[in-house]
């Protein structure tokens, strides 16, 4: 069988999966400016036996790892039962979740039996009045105990996600970095990128270069981890004697589409094979058109045919960009 190999020699091994594009949070680096999002009928949603149907054909042509996002994935009924049942198809080895944490506490334990490996969950203050401001959600309370139940039922690695903006949350960068000194945490400072309104975006943006400054201004050295097997986009480091690790990710001042191994499948069925890009190929009608297993091969042919060899971000360029709700396309 043909395998998931792009243009450039890159093997895409990853799906990212949005299972909804609903979410009970409103963070403000995710929903538009206007404050609006328009969400996708019930209908128009592909069921998790269609999802089923796309993670097995590419789990035959050389994807091993999933990762279940959203919007946010606790919303989705059956979500649970959808892991599970990925979890039992042939060369899936790796299901990851990136969660808002919020309903974590309730659902950690039943994740972790049905097969979920990892967890990353978001978290960009410690401060709950802050948390209101940036999710317009007060439930700072139940997003933590959530982390901690996850750590409680085994879930290792947790990852916790912080996304720093200026003047907002990037006086708290030593305080999360703090907590991989007492727990086995991996805390991933994300680079703020577009959603809607590139002149706010460029506002807000932080480099890598000065999260790391910061950080070891105040708490020494952060030195390199050296990983036997690289897992994800995040560069890893750790402050002396820390349990955890401190990543940044860096997909505007320090690309890494070289190395790109992904594909993103959207909760309407569109497989996009760059969260930077406008082009997609839709999987959801000709699923609903009965075509057979061949067809959707030939539809992740297409995708690996059309993967570009780099994102098109530029700090520098002007305003004619990508600028769409992270809601709608999954992170």
């Amino acid at each position: 069988m043909t395998q998931l190999i792009d243009a450039f020699n890159r093997k895409i091994t990853y799906m990212r999966i949005s299972v909804t594009d609903r979410c009970n949070l409103r963070c403000v680096y995710c929903v538009p400016s206007c404050g609006t999002i328009s969400t996708m009928p019930s209908k128009d949603l592909l069921t998790f036996d269609e999802m089923h149907r796309i993670i097995k054909v590419a789990a035959r042509m050389g994807l091993t790892k999933v990762r279940i996002t959203g919007g946010e994935p606790l919303v989705r009924r059956g979500v649970v039962e959808f892991i599970a049942a990925v979890n039992k198809i042939d060369g899936i080895k790796d299901i990851a979740m990136t969660t808002n944490g919020v309903l974590l506490k309730q659902y950690a334990q039943s994740l972790k039996k049905a097969g979920l490996r990892r967890l990353n969950i978001s978290l960009d203050t410690f401060d709950p009045k802050k948390f209101m401001e940036i999710t317009k959600g007060d439930c700072f309370d139940r997003v933590w105990e959530g982390i901690i139940e996850a750590e409680r039922v085994g879930f290792d690695p947790i990852k916790i996600n912080v996304v720093p903006s200026k003047g907002c949350n990037d006086n708290e960068l030593v305080d999360f970095a703090k907590l991989t000194l007492t727990k086995p945490f991996q805390v991933r400072f994300i680079e703020f990128m577009p959603v809607d309104d590139w002149e706010g975006w460029k506002k807000s943006f932080i480099s890598k270069a000065e999260m790391m400054e910061k950080i070891e201004s105040a708490l020494g050295k952060l030195e390199p981890v050296i990983e036997k097997e690289k897992s994800g986009p995040a560069k890893n480091y750790r402050l002396h004697g820390a349990p955890g690790q401190v990543g940044f990710i860096s997909a505007i001042s320090e690309h890494f589409c070289d190395t790109c191994n992904r594909i993103r499948l959207g909760a309407d069925g569109k497989i996009k094979h760059c969260l930077f890009s406008e082009s997609y190929l839709d999987f959801r009608e000709p699923i609903r058109n009965n075509c057979n297993d061949a067809e959707i091969e030939r539809l992740l042919c297409s995708v690996m045919e059309t993967k570009p060899e780099a994102h098109n971000i530029d700090m520098n360029a002007g305003s004619q960009k990508f600028l769409h709700s992270m809601t709608q396309i999954g992170g």
